[in-house]
C-alpha cells in the first residue's frame, strides 16, 4: 500500500472535534470580547500580553474593568521554564480564574504554560497567524531543548479573531506568521493524526492563505486580504490541532530550541526544504498542495512555496536568521530521535543534515 496519504487505500478514519467557541470578524474584539468573557462567567482574568501590545490589550481589557485582577508581560519566545513559572506565579498570586492573552504565538504560549500548571481556562485574542490558539499543543524551553506536549488544559475556552487587529503588523511579521501558518496546513496533510477532514481544512487554508499574502503585506489595512488570511490561519491551526506535527515541526523546534531562532521565519525557511523531501514518497498530497497555491507544474509545491517567502522579502536561509554555521551537526540526532514513524518516508542522520544545509544555505529546492 502506498504511505502517500492522499492514496493510502479505502478510507478509514478518526476524527476528533475539539471544544471552544470561536469569533470571528472585523470590530470583534472590541465589540463582543466583554460580554463573550461574561458569558463564560469569568470574574478574575491575568492579561497576559507582550510588551508590543500593551496599548492593544488595555484597550480591549479596559471594558472588562475590574475583572482583571493581574497582568503578565514577561512574554519570550520559545516560553523559557523560567517565564512559565513566573507567569504561573502572578496567576497565583491574584488569585485568576481564567487566562487572556491578546498577542502572537509567544504570548499564547506563555497562556499555555499557566493553563497547564494550574487549569485556569484561557481566552484568546490573537494578532499575529500563529495559530497557537486553536491547538492543545504546549511548549517549553529549557537548556536549549524545546519540549512540546498535548493536553485539552492548553486549548483555549474562547478564541476572538479580529482582523482589524492585524493591521498594525510589520510586513515582515506578517509574512513569516503567515508562512508559519502555511507550514501547519502542509503537515497536516502528512501528520500522523491526519484524516479526510483535516485534509480538506488544510487545503482550503493553503488556498486562502497564499491569495491572501501578497495583499497584506502590500496593503496592511486591507480588511479583505487581512480577513482571508486570519482564516486561513485559523482554519491552518484547527487542521494541525487535530492531525499533530510531523517531521517539519520537530526540525523547527529542535533548531528553535537550540539556537534560539525566531519561531515563524525558521517555519518559513525551513518548509520549502521538508516539502522538497517528502515530494517522492507523497506525490499526490504534495500536487494537491502546489494546485491550492496556484502553482501546479514543475518545481511543484516545494519551489512555489521558496518563491513564495522570497516574493514576500522573507529569509530564506537559517544563515540569515542567526544560526551558526557549526550548528547543523548538534540538531541531527534529537530531529531523527523524534520523527514520527509514520512520516510518508523513512528519515535517517543523512537525511536530515541535507534538509538542514540546504536550510541553511538558502538553496532554491
Amino acid at each position: 500500500m502506498s504511505t502517500d496519504p492522499s492514496t493510502a487505500g479505502p478510507r478509514q478514519f478518526t476524527y476528533e472535534a475539539l471544544p471552544g467557541r470561536v469569533v470571528f470578524g472585523p470590530g470583534s474584539a472590541r465589540r463582543d470580547l466583554s460580554g463573550a468573557v461574561a458569558a463564560l462567567g469569568f470574574e478574575r482574568l491575568l492579561l497576559i500580553a507582550a510588551g508590543p501590545e500593551a496599548g492593544l490589550a488595555d484597550e480591549l481589557a479596559a471594558p472588562l474593568g475590574d475583572r482583571v485582577v493581574g497582568r503578565f508581560d514577561g512574554v519570550r519566545p520559545h516560553v523559557p521554564v523560567e517565564v512559565g513559572a513566573a507567569a504561573v506565579a502572578v496567576a497565583r498570586e491574584a488569585g485568576a480564574d481564567a487566562v487572556l492573552s491578546v498577542g502572537g504565538g509567544s504570548t499564547t504560549g506563555t497562556a499555555k504554560a499557566v493553563a497547564l500548571a494550574t487549569g485556569l481556562p484561557i481566552v484568546a485574542v490573537p494578532t499575529t497567524y500563529a495559530g497557537s490558539e486553536m491547538t492543545p499543543v504546549w511548549g517549553s524551553t529549557e537548556g536549549g531543548t524545546k519540549t512540546t506536549g498535548r493536553d485539552l488544559k492548553v486549548l483555549p475556552r474562547l478564541v476572538v479573531y479580529d482582523p482589524e487587529l492585524t493591521f498594525s503588523l510589520p510586513a515582515a511579521i506578517t509574512a513569516a506568521s503567515g508562512m508559519n501558518a502555511l507550514a501547519h496546513c502542509v503537515e497536516a496533510l502528512y501528520a500522523p493524526g491526519r484524516n479526510p477532514v483535516t485534509s480538506v481544512i488544510a487545503l482550503e487554508a493553503v488556498g486562502a492563505l497564499a491569495r491572501a499574502l501578497p495583499g497584506a503585506v502590500a496593503a496592511p489595512e486591507d480588511v479583505d486580504a487581512r480577513s482571508e488570511a486570519l482564516y486561513g490561519a485559523y482554519l491552518a491551526g484547527s487542521a494541525f490541532a487535530v492531525a499533530g506535527s510531523g517531521l517539519h515541526h520537530k526540525i523547527c523546534h529542535a533548531l528553535g530550541g537550540a539556537f534560539d531562532l525566531p519561531h515563524a521565519e525558521t517555519h518559513s525557511v525551513v518548509l520549502a526544504h521538508v516539502v522538497a523531501f517528502q515530494q517522492p514518497a507523497a506525490p499526490a498530497t504534495m500536487d494537491r498542495v502546489a494546485t491550492a497555491l496556484g502553482a501546479a507544474g514543475p518545481g511543484g509545491a516545494a519551489t512555489a512555496l521558496y518563491e513564495l517567502a522570497a516574493g514576500l522579502c522573507l529569509p530564506v536561509s537559517l544563515a540569515a536568521i542567526g544560526m551558526p554555521a557549526d550548528g547543523i551537526e548538534r540538531v541531527v540526532e534529537p530531529i531523527v530521535a523524534a520523527v514520527p514513524a509514520d512520516n510518508p518516508r523513512p528519515v535517517g542522520a543523512d537525511d536530515v543534515r541535507a534538509i538542514v544545509t540546504a536550510a541553511y544555505r538558502g538553496e532554491r529546492p
